[in-house]
């Protein structure tokens, strides 16, 4: 039997097929041009709800890396890859995670980031290479690749699985059964708008996947209390605002209180809580979250 050319099998990906939905995009008018998009981006959110029994699964192994002080890993290549940097990024000030916990890998490097260089995801070595070189036993290396087969993402993947981590693909190919990946998250979006444009419904699905990924993961390791972000960084003015608004709501004092409790904490938005709340030093309040793990609701309930 003859063996099925690269060229062949990239035809045959779900991201690769036609829309008969927009097949007349280019005819309409431009509202109805927009009609069109809407109604495709309309069916992603459920597509990504099909998909929550995996996306559980990944949010834990994410959590357990991180609160065991692993690390976890993002790998992508154009569109993928440029939404696993946003993830690794946003993730430090808004849940108060140290830098480097958290790490996006690039097909082309940071300069890829910003000006395409779509040949280097072809590269199995590199991403195999990158991963190698950085993953240990017990760290989570998520692979993000909308038609599942990117070779730069299936090195990375296998690498990591090499070294005793715990991988995860995130793809829009129901079909891809990946023997590098521990847990597959495989969103159904049916085809592109604009046939194999995997940066509009499969982007979009796959940046609602890691919000819910990064977010749930947060959530189940105490980086949140209800639905405060209780060890945000104090990183800039905005930032810094809400840091006030969470401590004076949280812990029941006023907006001037909860100022001086930050400045007694450096920013410390749960130590200044659970000051507030229980009326302790700064000490005491640091022994009660260390107690509980980080966890807000063991002490305030």
């Amino acid at each position: 039997m003859e063996k099925e050319s690269l060229s062949e099998k990239y035809s045959k990906l779900p991201t690769e097929q036609t829309n008969p939905r927009t097949m007349d995009l280019d005819r309409v008018p431009l509202h109805e041009v927009l009609d069109m998009l809407n109604r495709e981006d309309a069916l992603v959110p459920a597509a990504v709800g099909k998909a929550i029994p995996q996306i559980k699964k990944a949010a834990e192994e994410i959590s357990k890396s991180y609160l065991a002080g692993k690390k976890i890993y993002f790998i992508g290549a154009g569109t993928s890859g440029r939404l696993g940097v946003l993830e690794a990024a946003e993730i430090p000030p808004t849940y108060g995670v140290e830098p480097g916990i958290f790490t996006a890998l690039m097909a082309g490097g940071h300069e890829a980031v910003f000006l395409s260089k779509e040949g280097a995801e072809d590269v199995f070595e590199d991403g195999e290479k990158e991963i190698s070189s950085l993953a240990q036993k017990g760290d989570t290396v998520i692979g993000i690749a909308a038609s599942g087969i990117t070779p730069y993402v299936k090195g990375g993947l296998s690498a990591g699985l090499k070294k005793g981590a715990t991988t995860v693909l995130l793809t829009c190919n129901p079909k891809e059964k990946a023997k590098e990946a521990k847990i597959i998250i495989a969103i159904d979006v049916g085809p592109e708008p604009v046939s194999g444009s995997t940066r509009m419904k499969s982007g979009t699905a796959t940046k609602l996947a890691l919000n819910m990924l990064s977010t749930s993961s947060m959530v189940i390791s105490g980086k949140v209390y209800r639905n405060w972000m209780v060890d945000v960084k104090t990183t800039s003015r905005k930032l810094e605002m809400r840091a006030e608004r969470i401590t004076a709501t949280v812990g029941q004092v006023s907006h001037e209180e909860a100022k001086e409790l930050l400045k007694k904490t450096g920013n410390d938005v749960k130590t200044a809580i659970v000051m507030a709340r229980l009326k302790i030093s700064k000490a005491e309040a640091e022994e009660k979250i260390a107690e509980a793990g980080g966890f807000l609701k063991k002490i305030l309930g």
